[in-house]
């Protein structure tokens, strides 16, 4: 079976370095806790083939959608920023090059100069091929439903691609209101990926949907990953408790979502959260992914091996849905 895995990450470390220490500390980073042993998913990210095409066949994986990780041009202003978007993602189409038929790719944004944004979106999706644009979390604490990524949206329609809403290290404020005084390790976790990620991308979804952001833009197509980022067992209660405060709205709130947005698999493995997943945003709105190298290949292929549905809708699943999403190309590899 055909399987596409579109949350898959990579880095270029040569380039992040021109990102100054002091930047990328205060936006949070921190290093992570190794188990004595197991990978490190920092040092698997920067490699692009023989290693990586080797996981993925062994996991029967036919298709990687790649996207940079990490320290990126969205930590710099201006200029420096514009150019390390660039050259990411010209390192990326590279890449794509050798193997066509087994990666496409996301491309990354100057977040900090949104006037610059649209003009990228065009060149990665015209010039080099990509499947649209990934934006992580905030960016200097704005959300997309700023004005000023207006253009940046409209490119996304303009070009006729989704846009990939990716979770991010929580702001300063944030981390040190929610996340503070806690032991480092754990702190850290928390505030990622053990909750703070997920929880943020919903609300950075949900303050689209409020502020009229995805009314003003009703053919943008969103993703988001990790089976919904909570969003699918609120979905009922948010239409309940925001009824009387959306007048403003064209569409009550699990419409404008089920309307505009897909979701993915990605890092979770387990059967509840994909059933509700499932009843909630229904088979031909959730798309198979793994989130390499922070997940496993073998664990997420378990998990598709062993899911309940009808052939046709694990094919939708596998890849259908995301050849279709993406226009991937789907040939021989």
């Amino acid at each position: 079976m055909r399987v596409v895995a579109l949350e898959e990450h990579f880095s270029v470390p040569a380039l992040s370095r021109r990102i100054a220490a002091d930047v990328i500390s205060r936006r949070g980073f921190r290093p992570r806790k190794i188990s004595p042993g197991a990978p490190n998913p920092v040092e698997l990210l920067p490699e692009i083939g023989d290693a990586r095409l080797k996981s993925m066949d062994e996991a029967g994986v036919t298709v990687q959608v790649l996207s940079n990780a990490g320290p990126g041009p969205d930590l710099l202003p201006g200029a420096d920023g514009v150019a390390l978007a660039r050259e990411i993602n010209d390192h990326l189409a590279a890449a794509i090059a050798k193997h066509p038929h087994r990666f496409a790719g996301f491309a990354c944004l100057p977040m900090q100069s949104p006037d610059a944004c649209p003009a990228e979106i065009k060149r990665a999706v015209k010039e080099l091929g990509f499947v649209g644009p990934m934006v992580n979390g905030t960016t200097e604490g704005r959300f997309l439903d700023h004005p000023s990524y207006d253009g940046l949206l409209a490119a996304c329609v303009e070009n006729d691609v989704p846009l990939y809403i990716h979770p991010h290290i929580p702001p300063e404020l944030a981390r040190q209101a929610y996340f503070s005084e806690l032991p480092e390790g754990a702190g850290r976790v928390l505030e990622t990926a053990g909750w703070g990620w997920h929880s943020e991308t919903a609300v950075h979804l949900l303050r689209m949907v409020i502020a009229g952001t995805l009314d003003k833009h009703p053919r943008l197509r969103i993703i988001i990953g990790h089976m919904g980022e909570m969003l699918p067992m609120m979905m009922a209660r948010a239409d309940q408790v925001f009824q009387h405060d959306i007048d403003h709205l064209k569409r009550k709130v699990s419409q404008t979502i089920l309307d505009q947005v897909w979701i993915t698999t990605s890092g979770i493995f387990d059967q509840p959260p994909f059933i509700a997943a499932l009843q909630t945003f229904g088979i031909d709105r959730i798309m198979f992914s793994i989130d390499y190298p922070f997940a496993p290949n073998a664990a997420g292929r378990k998990f598709l091996n062993n899911v309940e549905l009808a052939p046709a809708d694990k094919e939708k699943l596998a890849h259908g849905t995301a050849d279709a999403v993406l226009k991937l190309k789907v040939g021989a590899k």
